[in-house]
């Protein structure tokens, strides 16, 4: 199977070590994805919604798909999660949240708001690396997407 042209992955994560062990994860398991990370809430509704600092992006190549921690700096995941299914242009990007989070309120308000999947983050490195692998090649090859244009 081959990655479909252009696939995206916004990773929305303020750990860096987070960020390293999904790069190697996806360099691992030779998903040749784009991955644009940001560090808040913030720079990820920036970029989704080609504000700000990314207001000169493309406004016609959304992610295909964004993993997101909820634990985040100036805008909360949860907040995300709420502006991007809530809009008719980014509703049907796949959002997966990939947090510490155990919170039951947490999975439920995730849910509630549109994620289209919830993942605890292992403490283990070989299991979070085989985790994000496995979340690449579910929602990038397996899963169908429309083609997101703008109107």
């Amino acid at each position: 199977m081959e990655i479909r042209e252009k696939a995206e992955i916004l990773l929305v994560e303020d750990n860096p070590n987070d960020v390293e062990l999904t790069e190697r994860a996806l360099k691992k398991h030779k998903l040749g994805v784009r991955m644009h990370v940001v560090r808040d809430g913030e720079q990820a509704l920036d970029y989704i919604f080609c504000r700000n600092t990314f207001k000169d992006r493309n406004n016609n190549e959304l992610p295909k798909l964004i993993l997101l921690d909820l634990k985040l700096p100036k805008v909360t995941g949860l907040e995300v999660l709420e502006k991007v299914k809530s809009n008719e242009r980014t509703r049907n990007i796949p959002v997966v949240v990939l947090t510490t989070s155990r919170e039951e309120r947490d999975m439920v308000k995730s849910y509630e708001l549109g994620v289209n999947s919830y993942i605890v983050k292992p403490v283990d490195y070989n299991k979070f690396v085989d985790s994000v692998a496995e979340i690449g090649l579910y929602w990038l090859l397996m899963n169908e997407i429309p083609d997101y244009k703008s109107e």
